[in-house]
């Protein structure tokens, strides 16, 4: 799952929400570095990660993409996850996207002294640009890719890949149906056992 699925199934609690987005950022073991509901989002992205992957339609999704961008099919993935997750928002959040992203940017913008730096840069880009708002448009993944690829160690054109996001396009919606209910369930009972 990418960030916005890691917000939404952080549930309503804001400092989850934080945690499931630092998931991406943040490293190794936790030692109270952040609130206890900060970590405790980010051990729910940790663990939502690892259900996520063991999912034989994800499995089958990443196997789908053809080299050299299979190695890339996690990426691939779970950003068109988050793309149809913002595509049919209202099919699973009572609020609509927009409130729910002005919300969490009003809300990582009181943590971001506290942030690792790019996080810090998300929190200044992302509301000026409607970066999570933005997986809505099928389109914008591609620049999405672009950017992506470019903050590998040896940048890779993670764009060319958009075609064969757009070839598959409803085999991943089938399986993203399939799948995304039970990480909902998945995440509930999660956050019913940190509780």
């Amino acid at each position: 799952m990418n960030y916005l699925a890691h917000l939404y199934l952080s549930g309503d609690d804001p400092e989850w929400k934080i945690g499931g987005l630092l998931g991406d950022f943040v490293k190794g073991p936790l030692s109270g570095d952040f609130p206890k509901p900060v970590e405790a989002g980010i051990t729910l992205h940790r663990r939502v990660d690892a259900f996520t992957d063991k999912q034989p339609e994800v499995q089958q999704a990443i196997a789908r993409f053809e080299p050299p961008f299979r190695r890339f099919g996690g990426i691939l993935t779970d950003l068109c996850y988050d793309h149809f997750l913002a595509a049919n928002w209202l099919l699973y959040h009572p609020q609509p996207l927009a409130n729910f992203c002005s919300e969490f940017y009003q809300a990582l913008a009181c943590y971001s002294g506290d942030l690792p730096p790019r996080v810090q840069h998300f929190c200044e880009i992302a509301p000026r640009v409607n970066w999570l708002e933005n997986y809505a448009e099928f389109a914008q993944l591609e620049l999405m890719l672009e950017r992506i690829g470019q903050r590998f160690r040896k940048p890779v054109p993670l764009q060319l890949a958009f075609p064969q996001l757009a070839q598959h396009y409803p085999l991943l919606h089938d399986e993203f149906r399939q799948v995304f209910p039970r990480l909902i369930e998945f995440c509930e009972k999660q956050r019913l056992e940190s509780a």
